[in-house]
């Protein structure tokens, strides 16, 4: 079975405040972004993850793909299989990539083993996980609140607008993004300013991250500001960073812009 994990954009970030648990509460609303990575799941004589693409750091047996099939496996027993994940979504950029290969893992190991997971069942899995990984097990606009982890509808079409993704080749560490930002009230209501018109959101939905992140990595503003001088209605910090991306409604693809060699960029349709 051939997969292709997703990765997401935020459409506005409020860390709100500490949890007793460690985590912090947030108010997000996470976007489907199809940029791929490729997950081939098969049976197999024995257990086998073989990677490809950018370099995954850290040992095999904590890659969130192989956490996940250890976490079913916990529970039903699963036969070998042999994975392979190929890794084109940057690591470090905010865009949830590692969360969206466990949770097409997920998916992918209940639909080849046929253990009938239905998608509460698999979200609880992928929550499991980290704490936006079972956003991509419906992979559609939600209002995400408490951890990232519960969402609620929002009712929001971005289809057909063009967008631009631009990772400036800079690793920003989740633990570090979070070190850097203070909790307070969100200074806006997300899904008000989300029900307005694209035109009115630089001014109405922000990244907290961004005011946090932006003063130690000026690359962050500098790429931003790019995207607003070719065009740009909206741009902003996508999740903890380094990515940026700015949307083009109205328009099949976004502008060409020349950016460093070492920068990665997707431009494509939402």
């Amino acid at each position: 079975m051939l997969v292709f994990p997703n990765a997401k954009l935020n459409l506005g970030l409020y860390i709100t405040g500490q949890r007793p648990d460690g985590f912090r509460n947030l108010e997000s609303v996470f976007v489907p972004l199809p940029w791929c990575d490729a997950l081939e799941v098969l049976p197999a004589a024995e257990n086998q993850l073989t990677l490809s693409g950018i370099p995954i750091p850290g040992e095999l047996a904590t890659n969130l793909c192989w956490r996940a099939y250890e976490l079913l496996k916990a529970d039903f027993g699963l036969p070998p299989v042999q994975m392979h994940l190929h890794k084109v979504v940057p690591i470090g950029a905010g865009l949830g990539g590692g969360s969206g290969d466990a949770a097409f893992a997920l998916r992918a190991l209940s639909e080849l083993l046929n253990l009938q997971l239905n998608t509460a069942q698999l979200q609880q899995y992928a929550r499991r996980l980290g704490s936006d990984c079972a956003f991509f097990i419906e992979n559609k606009p939600v209002f995400a609140h408490e951890k990232g982890d519960v969402f609620e509808p929002i009712a929001l079409s971005l289809t057909g607008v063009a967008c631009k993704v631009v990772y400036p080749g800079l690793h920003i560490s989740t633990a570090e993004a979070y070190a850097r930002v203070v909790p307070r009230a969100p200074r806006h209501d997300l899904r008000r300013s989300l029900a307005q018109p694209p035109e009115t959101w630089r001014e109405t939905v922000s990244n907290d991250f961004e005011d946090a992140l932006t003063p130690h990595y000026p690359v962050l503003a500098e790429v931003k500001e790019a995207l607003y001088a070719a065009g740009a209605t909206y741009a902003s910090l996508s999740g903890s960073g380094s990515a940026v991306y700015g949307l083009f409604p109205g328009l099949a693809q976004p502008p060409h812009l020349a950016f460093p060699a070492e920068y990665q960029v997707w431009d494509g349709q939402l």
